[in-house]
């Protein structure tokens, strides 16, 4: 019957089993962890949240500004922190989570959960032997030494050096320190935590903190905040009478436990619980909680609130941006690529990024290029594609027929056109006469590539010098049909007898919902074309629920469009050279400040990467996976914040 129970509430919500089953192995009695997972399911904890604040996480957290509690504790004798998810953030949003970077250090398989088991196994053999379940660092080797080859020395010296590598300072506190500090306040660390103290006070120290006069450490003293006798050890530290004021997360031992031993509790809320509601949870797993981990601290810390659009980059767009480059550069490689080609304008950030990331590698430029340039440097190789971007999309949208043409830059057929077909140039485009006009358009159609002929000539001219000794180039665009990059070789090939072989590298295909689904299997067939996030063979369930009619692609868009207004074409300058006309971006600032929460969400996974000394591998799955949480229906008052910003369809 328990059995039966358990596995109903591990099916209703999954992660709340995962921490009930987490907190038992962790020593945790039963008494205490079930009411969590309880409350847990009750409260609906199975990865379907409450909605994303329209206004963003930063601006809509209830966190006391950190002046107005360092006002509070300065009030009191002696002040004592809680280490870890208060002064310390970790980069994960389970403790646990972090064994699985020492086990990927170790090389040794099923590390994370033989370490759970070994921490449970010890504290409950020193429960019965000593009275006490606290354990130190060391007795819980000595236990893993049991059931592993492993040696205790170097796994204790590779769980320390994880462990430093993952703990940052929470810039909530720093002010908060420094002010009680300057007033000659004691202050002391108080932790249920099995690392050596001096450890703790060293990670402290690290995060700008200096360093505390007391550091009470329940793995060390025997005791724990949980049973309020490691506040009784802390309480002897200072005078009788002493008035003492305690900040920690946990409300039942840096809450409840404390006020019970006389110390007024001052409750900071975990930042992983606070932000893991909002949290994508289809990911893998130890990139998934690095990255709840990463963004949690970033967002619900309450040292600062963030605008909701660089939020949308940092959070929506940042793992997907590092992500991308880092597979555009191992397609560069594998192609052997002479040139990189970042298409204007989702190529702008990502180009910025790459060359963070790769300084030494002199191939990537950015090239302008764009649906509306191509669709006329190209109408003689793709007239179907032409005449369906710039008549069909457009027929019953209410433009009239001159705008169209003048779209088109045919304004000289204009005349003979409305003559020949009885129109008047101000009647809208419809259905019905969209077919007249491509049926005249066909037939005068030297005159219409005529008109192009300078812009073909003057976009040979430019791509003549950027590929100017290239036998191999790799094209960057975010998607969706591949039209960019495969147009651009052809025009290459076709136009401009360029001998430069042109592979497409692009974040997603179209979709299932795409009235052309089919339409990059060609070129994906052959190599053409290389999909980051997903295709028809890739990732197929986000091909399958990334849906254009629903803005996805648009939403997509908004995190890559460029600062600069779209490239409307390129045309012949003076002395045989090129000039390039580009459209009004009323959004610039906007787009900035999107770019710059990717840009810094990139630079805090890396700096990270660069502590631990790995590489997290980011696959398209799990780049696409924050996303969907954008898409959901309950996230429709969050959308509406962004969408003023998004393109046209069709535009870029």
């Amino acid at each position: 019957m328990k059995e039966k129970l358990y596995r109903f509430l591990w099916d209703r919500a999954p992660r709340a089993g995962e921490r009930y089953q987490a907190r038992r192995m962790a020593g945790v009695p039963k008494w205490r962890a079930v009411p969590q997972l309880l409350a847990a399911v009750a409260a609906g904890e199975r990865g379907d949240g409450p909605p994303l604040p329209p206004e963003g996480e930063s601006r809509s957290l209830e966190r006391m500004p950190p002046e107005v509690l360092a006002e509070e504790l300065s009030r009191f004798d002696g002040v004592s922190f809680d280490v870890f998810d208060t002064l310390l953030l970790r980069c994960v949003d389970r403790p646990e989570d972090a064994f699985f970077l020492v086990g990927a250090k170790l090389g040794y398989p099923d590390f994370q959960r033989l370490r759970v088991e070994a921490e449970h196994l010890a504290r409950k053999r020193k429960q019965k032997a000593q009275g006490t379940g606290e354990v130190t660092l060391r007795e819980i080797w000595e236990e893993l030494k049991r059931t592993t080859a492993l040696n205790p020395e170097q796994g204790m010296a590779i769980e320390l050096e994880v462990e430093q590598a993952l703990s940052r300072g929470n810039p909530y506190f720093l002010p908060v320190v420094e002010h009680l500090r300057s007033l000659g306040k004691p202050m002391a660390l108080t932790s249920d935590m099995y690392l050596p103290g001096e450890f703790i006070q060293k990670l402290v120290e690290q995060a700008g903190f200096g360093r505390f006069q007391m550091c009470l450490v329940s793995g060390e003293e025997r005791v724990s905040k949980g049973e309020g006798c490691l506040f009784d050890r802390l309480r002897r530290r200072f005078p009788r009478g002493a008035s003492l004021a305690h900040v920690g997360d946990n409300p039942h031992s840096d809450g409840e436990r404390a006020k019970a031993k006389g110390l007024t509790p001052f409750l900071y809320q975990n930042v992983q619980g606070a932000g893991d509601p909002f949290r994508a949870k289809d990911m893998s797993r130890v990139l998934g909680s690095v990255y709840r981990g990463l963004v949690n601290g970033k967002l619900h810390s309450g040292a600062e609130p963030c605008s909701l659009l660089y939020e949308y980059g940092y959070v929506y767009g940042g793992l997907f941006a590092l992500g991308y480059c880092r597979f555009i550069r191992e397609q560069a490689d594998l192609q052997k690529a002479d040139r990189l080609l970042f298409l204007s304008r989702d190529g702008e950030v990502l180009l910025e990024l790459y060359r963070r990331l790769y300084p030494e590698d002199q191939r990537p430029v950015y090239a302008y290029w764009s649906r509306l340039a191509a669709a006329k440097v190209t109408a003689g190789l793709f007239p179907g594609d032409y005449f369906r971007r710039f008549l069909w999309h457009k027929a019953e949208g209410g433009v009239p027929v001159w705008q169209v043409v003048r779209s088109m830059e045919l304004t000289p057929l204009l005349p003979e056109l409305c003559s020949r077909l009885g129109l008047s140039p101000n009647r809208p485009l419809t259905h019905k006469n969209a077919g007249v006009i491509q049926d005249y358009l066909t037939d005068a159609w030297d005159r219409v590539l005529s008109l192009y002929g300078p812009q073909r000539q003057a976009a040979g001219t430019y791509y003549r010098q950027l590929l100017e000794g290239c036998r191999r180039a790799v094209a960057v665009d975010i998607g969706w049909a591949g039209s960019g990059p495969a147009s651009l070789w052809w025009a290459a090939k076709k136009l401009w007898g360029l001998e430069c072989e042109i592979t497409g590298l692009v974040a997603g295909t179209n979709s299932a919902h795409s009235p052309e689904r089919d339409a990059a299997e060609p070129l994906l067939l052959t190599g053409k074309l290389k999909s980051y996030l997903f295709s028809q063979g890739e990732n197929r369930d986000l091909w399958k629920r990334h849906d254009p009619r629903r803005d996805h692609n648009l939403f997509w868009e908004l995190l890559l469009g460029g600062e600069e207004g779209s490239l409307k074409g390129i045309y012949p300058g003076p002395e045989g050279s090129w000039r390039l006309e580009l459209g009004k971006n009323s959004q610039a600032d906007a787009v900035k400040e999107i770019h710059r929460g990717m840009l810094d969400f990139a630079r805090d996974f890396t700096a990270l990467e660069e502590r631990l000394g790995m590489t997290f591998p980011i696959s398209g799955r799990d780049a696409y996976a924050p996303m969907l949480e954008v898409f959901e229906d309950k996230n429709a008052p969050y959308r509406r914040g962004l969408e003023a910003l998004l393109d046209e369809p069709g535009i870029g």
